[in-house]
């Protein structure tokens, strides 16, 4: 029987512990070369890709998609459907007055974002409902007719005798 092969002397968790050792030793190393950052900065204006998160759950009639968007305003989101996929556009602009110079820490996402939902069955694009409260956007997708469920009523069959 052919064994894996091990490096001796080496486990796990003296391994993580070898990596963990590293990992603060360059960040000493960046916060003593860098005092005045943070080791996560990133300037709001610079593009980062970035999607925001979803909720996604279903009913017995819909569909319900909830994306976390605060600090988006409605107006700077597009929804649109197309065959089963859902797509979800906008932008996150960052705060105006801020100069470059003034950022310590940014660990929000700001610029575009696009997300593109595929749908698991068919839905009513004309009833599709869309509302926005405080940062959460709630999109709702009706199911069609074809694809609701739908109870079967069992008949039993009266036996004659004999």
């Amino acid at each position: 029987m052919m064994e894996r092969w091990r490096p001796r002397g080496l486990t796990l968790p003296r391994a993580f512990r070898e990596l963990e050792e590293e990992m603060d030793r360059i960040w000493e190393e960046a916060n003593r070369l860098f005092p005045t950052r943070l080791t996560w900065r990133r300037i709001p204006g610079e593009e980062t890709a970035w999607a925001p998160t979803m909720d996604m759950y279903e009913k017995e009639d819909s569909y319900i998609l909830r994306f976390e968007l605060p600090g988006v305003k409605p107006e700077d989101v597009d929804i649109s459907m197309s065959g089963d996929t859902l797509t979800i556009k906008g932008e996150r602009k960052p705060p105006e007055g801020i100069k470059e110079e003034e950022w310590q820490a940014s660990e929000m996402c700001y610029g575009p974002f696009a997300r593109y939902i595929s749908i698991p069955s068919a839905v009513n694009a004309d009833k599709i409902e869309a509302s926005f409260d405080n940062g959460i956007l709630e999109i709702k997708l009706p199911k069609t007719e074809e694809t609701k469920p739908k109870q079967i009523k069992i008949h039993t069959k009266q036996l004659k005798s004999g």
